[in-house]
């Protein structure tokens, strides 16, 4: 039999906290009724520098369940930083983790567990069937990223946010990406072996309000997106290229129209026009430049990405 964890990033999660961990605790024993893990499976909760009373609410669970296990981060870091301080933390053989929100399926852990114990499956993704649940701008930006990390290049399975599992190998081997930038949806599967899918339903939130909303969404699309990919430094490139292209005919344009005709108010068109098409490109060009500098600044300074202030175990 196997030891099972499951890390459960939280941030703020009072609301929702017991009744997710009744579900888990539920899951737990189901599993090890069946013999499918051992006693010594977990689950641990991350506190990502909460203000409510997610901790104190982590601190009696713990104290009264024996399955149960608590990490306090030192402030709030994000749900990406949190979420790997609890896989590189949680010992194991298979660790799957899940947002404390219940919009995932728990019950599908247990194809997660037996694809891992019987086709010996490294990681196991909880990918979405459908999106209906969301609204149409949300479902429409959502398959618009999937389309453009693709389309750069960028290794991302649809629909499947951080509801995964993970064995012992595959921990290891994200515990040697040592970026500041953290996109997990991204790295993971560039750590390789052998993987499989889940598909379930989403649900919306059981109780709280969303951790995720547009701008920290769109923040993450675009970490995502400049983490996995030197693509937007090409275009950048390609845009020189057409910018110099079209100031040439238009060049033409105005040296053509200035010899054959009268009508044309003189030097307007190749003074105004060329002012703020290219003041433009250069703004966008230096935006591109800066994301990736900045990215670059975050990389060489190698702060801590997080720090743990107390834990339960």
């Amino acid at each position: 039999m196997i030891k099972m964890n499951i890390v459960v990033p939280c941030y703020n999660e009072q609301d929702v906290l017991g009744e997710t961990n009744n579900r888990l605790t539920q899951l737990i024993d189901s599993l090890l009724d069946q013999g499918k893990i051992n006693s010594d499976s977990r689950i641990y909760y991350i506190d990502d520098g909460s203000s409510d009373h997610t901790w104190d609410i982590i601190e009696d669970l713990s104290k009264h369940q024996p399955c149960v296990a608590g990490i306090k981060l030192s402030h709030n870091v994000g749900h990406q930083h949190a979420l790997l301080a609890g896989l590189l933390t949680a010992e194991g053989d298979a660790i799957v983790s899940i947002d404390a929100d219940l919009q995932d399926d728990v019950s599908v852990i247990e194809q997660m567990v037996d694809d891992f114990n019987l086709r010996k499956v490294q990681i196991v993704y909880g990918v979405r069937k459908q999106r209906s649940s969301d609204s149409f701008f949300k479902r429409t930006t959502a398959d618009l990223f999937y389309k453009v990390m693709r389309s750069m290049g960028g290794e991302i399975i649809q629909h499947h946010a951080d509801f995964r599992l993970m064995g012992r190998p595959a921990i290891e081997g994200l515990r040697e990406f040592r970026e500041v930038n953290l996109f997990l949806r991204g790295i993971i599967p560039l750590i390789g072996f052998k993987s499989s899918i889940v598909y379930y339903d989403r649900t919306a939130r059981f109780a709280g309000n969303s951790k995720y909303p547009f701008k920290k969404m769109l923040s993450l699309a675009l970490n995502g997106i400049t983490s996995f990919s030197v693509l937007p430094l090409r275009m950048i490139t390609v845009l020189g290229f057409l910018v110099f292209l079209i100031s040439s005919l238009m060049g033409i344009w105005v040296l053509i129209n200035a010899l054959l005709k009268d009508t044309m108010v003189p030097g307007w068109a190749s003074t105004i026009l060329p002012i703020y098409f290219l003041g433009g490109i250069q703004v966008l060009c230096i935006g591109v430049l800066g994301e990736y500098i900045g990215k670059i600044y975050k990389e060489t300074k190698q702060r801590p990405r997080y720090f743990i202030e107390k834990t339960t175990l």
